[in-house]
This record gives C-alpha cells, sequence and structure tokens, in this order.
C-alpha cells in the first residue's frame, strides 16, 4: 500500500483519498461545481492534496496560492479567481486577514509539527469567526461517490508583464487529451510504466506546492499511487537524509537545489547513499554548465531535463547523455509538440540563428487566462505559445536559450515580474523613476536589481526603498541590489532604456538569464 508522509505523520494514498471524497462532498455542500474554484493557502501538507483531489472530484479547480504574498497580492487573487472557498493554514491567516473575503467559507488547518520546525512558527494562530477546522469539516460528510471523472486541472497563476498575475485555466478535456496529458506528464517525471511501477516508486516533493511544475508532479505522483515524502522546506542535507533512509528513486528539483546540494562539505556528501535514484529531473531555471556536470558526476547520468512552461507544459527533454553530448541545451522537442525559433516575421529560422521560442504540445487540451481572453489571444504566435525565452536550434536538433524576450526574472526557479516591483516603487514619495531587472546571482541563477532615479533634490538610501517595499511586495521580490541614478538612460520614445542598464552586469558571462 503505497504512502504519503510528511514529517512522523504517515497516510496511506487510501486513506488521503478517502478524506478527498469527503472534501468533495463538503464543497458540493457548499453549492462548488463545475468551473467553480477553491483557493488552497497552504505549505506543503496532506490537506494540499486532499483540497486538490477533492475540488477535481466535483470538476471544480483547485487555486494554489503563493503564501508569501501579502495582504494586497493575496487580495486580487481571491477576488480574481472567484473562490468560493479558502482552505488556509492557521499560522498564515493573521498576516492576511484582512484579504480574506466575509462572504467565503474558510477551512482551517492547523499547522503541523513538521512546518512548524521548518518555518520556526510558534504560538496560538488567529481564527476569524466565519473559519472551520478542517479535520473537523470533513468528519461531518461522507465520501462522495463520483465513478471515473476526471478533474478539469489546477488553475496556477503565472503573472505577466502588467504586473498582475492571470490563471492559466484549461478548458475540459477530452478523453484522448486526458490520456495524452497523463502519458506526457508520466513521461516526464519519469513514472511511465515502461521506467518504473507506481508501488515501486518513492519520491520527495521538495518545492512548493503553489508553483506550477511541483504542483504537477506532486498532485500526479499521489493520483498514480505512488509513495511520497512531503519536504515542509527544502534542506540539502536532509534530503539527502531521505534519499538514503527511504530508498527515494525519483526527484523533482530546480538548479537552485543542485547548487545548494553542492555547496555541503564534501564529507558531508559523501557520508549519504543516494543509490536508489533511477530518474531525477530538473526545470524551472537555467542551470550552469559546471554545476549540472558536477550533479551528474556525483548522482550518475540519471539526470534528466525539460524545458516548458505553465501554458505549454512540457514541450522539450533531454537526457543526461543528451546533454553531455551537447553541454547547455536544455534539449529536444519531443514528438507531440511543434517547438520553432522563429524571426521577427514568425519565419522559422536556420540552426544557430537566435530568435524568439514558441511551441505547444499539438494535440493537447487549450487554456485560457482567467478572465482575459485578450492575454491569451496575445500569447499566441503561428498558433503556437510564445513563453518568452530567446534561443536556437543547433545542427542536431537541441535547443539553447540564451534571453528572454521579455523582462521576467526567474530567481530560484521563481518567476519575479518587474512590472509588479516597479509600480510599487512609482508610488514612493521621492522617487522619480525606476527600473527592475535581473542581475547574475551564483546562488540563485538572477537576483532582483533596482536602479531608482530620485525626484530633484531628494535623497534616497537603500533603506528608504526597502522600508518603503517592506510589506507592499512578497519578500522574494525585495532588490537585493540597489542604485542610484540622477538620470535613466531612455530611448528615443522616453521609454527607460533597461538593456543599457543590465547588460554591465551580464559581460563576460555566456548566458544572459
Amino acid at each position: 500500500m503505497a504512502e504519503i508522509r510528511s514529517g512522523e505523520r504517515v497516510r496511506t494514498t487510501a486513506e488521503l483519498t478517502e478524506r478527498a471524497a469527503r472534501a468533495a462532498a463538503g464543497f458540493a455542500s457548499l453549492g462548488i461545481g463545475r468551473g467553480d474554484t477553491v483557493a488552497l493557502y497552504l505549505r506543503n501538507d496532506f490537506p494540499f492534496l486532499e483540497a486538490s483531489l477533492g475540488a477535481g472530484m466535483v470538476d471544480a479547480y483547485p487555486v494554489p496560492v503563493n503564501w508569501h504574498y501579502t495582504e494586497d497580492e493575496a487580495r486580487y487573487l481571491f477576488e480574481n479567481s472567484g473562490a468560493k472557498a479558502i482552505v488556509i493554514h492557521s499560522d498564515l491567516i493573521e498576516p492576511i486577514r484582512a484579504a480574506i473575503p466575509a462572504n467565503v467559507p474558510l477551512l482551517v488547518v492547523p499547522t503541523p509539527p513538521e512546518i512548524a520546525s521548518a518555518y520556526g512558527i510558534s504560538g496560538a494562530s488567529y481564527m476569524p469567526s466565519q473559519a472551520q477546522d478542517w479535520d473537523q469539516w470533513l468528519a461531518g460528510f461522507a465520501p462522495l461517490e463520483t465513478g471515473a471523472k476526471e478533474p478539469p486541472g489546477t488553475m496556477i497563476y503565472t503573472s505577466g508583464t502588467t504586473g498582475r498575475p492571470k490563471g492559466v485555466r484549461r478548458n475540459p478535456p477530452t478523453p484522448e487529451q486526458v490520456q495524452l496529458g497523463g502519458m506526457l506528464l508520466a513521461r516526464g517525471f519519469g513514472f511511465a510504466p515502461w521506467l518504473a511501477t507506481p508501488e515501486e516508486i518513492v519520491t520527495v516533493v521538495t518545492g512548493p506546492m503553489y508553483h506550477s511544475a511541483p504542483n504537477a508532479y506532486g498532485v500526479s505522483a499521489t493520483r498514480l499511487g505512488a509513495n511520497v515524502i512531503l519536504e515542509a522546506r527544502f534542506d540539502a542535507e536532509e534530503l539527502l537524509q531521505l534519499i538514503e533512509k527511504h530508498r527515494v528513486t525519483h526527484l523533482h528539483l530546480v538548479p537552485i537545489m543542485f547548487n545548494r546540494l553542492l555547496k555541503l562539505p564534501e564529507e558531508v556528501r559523501k557520508k549519504y547513499d543516494v543509490s536508489s535514484l533511477r530518474f531525477v529531473v530538473h526545470a524551472a531555471a537555467p542551470v550552469s554548465p559546471p554545476v549540472k556536470r558536477a550533479m551528474i558526476e556525483w548522482w550518475g547520468p540519471v539526470i534528466n531535463e525539460y524545458y516548458g512552461s505553465t501554458e505549454t507544459g512540457i514541450i522539450v527533454f533531454c537526457t543526461s547523455e543528451e546533454w553531455l553530448a551537447h553541454p547547455g541545451t536544455v534539449g529536444k522537442a519531443i514528438p507531440e509538440a511543434d517547438v520553432r525559433v522563429i524571426g521577427e516575421n514568425g519565419e522559422s529560422l536556420a540552426p544557430r540563428a537566435i530568435g524568439e521560442v514558441v511551441g505547444r504540445v499539438k494535440a493537447a487540451a487549450d487554456f485560457t487566462y482567467h478572465q482575459d481572453d485578450a492575454k491569451r489571444r496575445k500569447a499566441e504566435k503561428l498558433g503556437l505559445i510564445a513563453p518568452g525565452d530567446v534561443g536556437y536550434f543547433d545542427e542536431d536538433g537541441y535547443l539553447y536559450l540564451c534571453d528572454r524576450a521579455n523582462d521576467m526574472i526567474i530567481s530560484g526557479g521563481v518567476n519575479i515580474y518587474p512590472a509588479e516591483i516597479e509600480a510599487q516603487l512609482h508610488r514612493m514619495p521621492g522617487v522619480a523613476d525606476c527600473a527592475i531587472f535581473g542581475i547574475p546571482n551564483e546562488e540563485y541563477g538572477e537576483a532582483v536589481c533596482a536602479v531608482v532615479q530620485p525626484q530633484s533634490g531628494i535623497d534616497l538610501s537603500e533603506a528608504d526603498v526597502k522600508a518603503w517595499l517592506s510589506g507592499r511586495v512578497a519578500g522574494y521580490k525585495m532588490p537585493r541590489r540597489i542604485e542610484f541614478l540622477a538620470e535613466l538612460p531612455r530611448e528615443d520614445s522616453g521609454k527607460i532604456f533597461k538593456r543599457k542598464l543590465r547588460e554591465p552586469y551580464w559581460a563576460g558571462l555566456d548566458r544572459r538569464i
């Protein structure tokens, strides 16, 4: 019998599925059904999976929310998604209590010991008057009988250059699309039956499941019936301990985790047996070739990579052997996808010619941006989706990424959109203008840099800027470097020439992301 673990707590997959069916009955009692949404303001914990699966059983979309959000950010997402219920860890309520809609049922999950320990949480948590305890609420319902119904999928919010997140909402899939989507995820994650049976798979969910890839990975592994360990918060040595103790076979990581694993003292790395690993996959951000080579040398040729986006899914894939033969590539287009590098007029470019990367899985269910079909139309080029990256194919058909077509910063595998931070700085007294962009960072890949133009006669300091942004943007969006210029460089149109600000930081490097 497969098990789901979190710290010292264990539930069988059957127990978790039964609780998910109770959640489905509870959601139905609230009038939640086809096309509705349930917001999940949760860390990695059993109820995240229970609520995700339960929402799907009544044809509703689970909507994971980044629990680092400020009050304003959380309010926007609750309202924009039209959440009919919110499931939240008890310690996360207080910082956003004013953002919680008064008329929306609030289902509160007591923060478990392993999460409290990982995040240094202590003391009592605030409980609004309309809140109900998750476990007690579930106990009031019999499991809903749903048959073999296929869920509509998770609605993940991914930000855009306008500065506000947008929900990627898939259209209800046909049975053929369900089969295709399941096969592609299983193959990309190493869950395909010719690679391993569900009973053989032991995996750790290392990243927060409010992100697209960890969410798809954790939910897919659970639905498959694999053995799943939920890591409350990524810790490099703890991961090695889990691999050895539970004979972990499969992992999904992001490059910053590679960096932290490699920074462990050599005696620590050598102390743990990682020979059980059979399929490790990474994505979400660029990885430096020396780091990837070092990981392959340590763990063996079990490390795979994929490229895609929340909108496209996996469209490019690469094994260790392929990467070693083509260092720096993110892989080849999978057979089911159409991936191109195009020029300004939409023409496909020759090998080594740099252009915009566009692609999609040919027969996959389409999507829109929740309440914003216009943005969905803008994301499409030649019938394909443009994730915003610039790159090229080599002569063998392997894709390499060079830069991004938009301003997005990827720091530690997390997408950060400059427009969100710039909007807050524009409101700061004494700021005439500003520019936010990514600069190289050894650990995170990129870090946020702010260049601020003060108003004439005004003196501003780094401490002033950070104090203003604190509480207005999530902590991970806080600039790590802040510079001041009397005048920002501008194009003839008056637009800030951000490239001139950004390029000196990247000088001498063979990457721009």
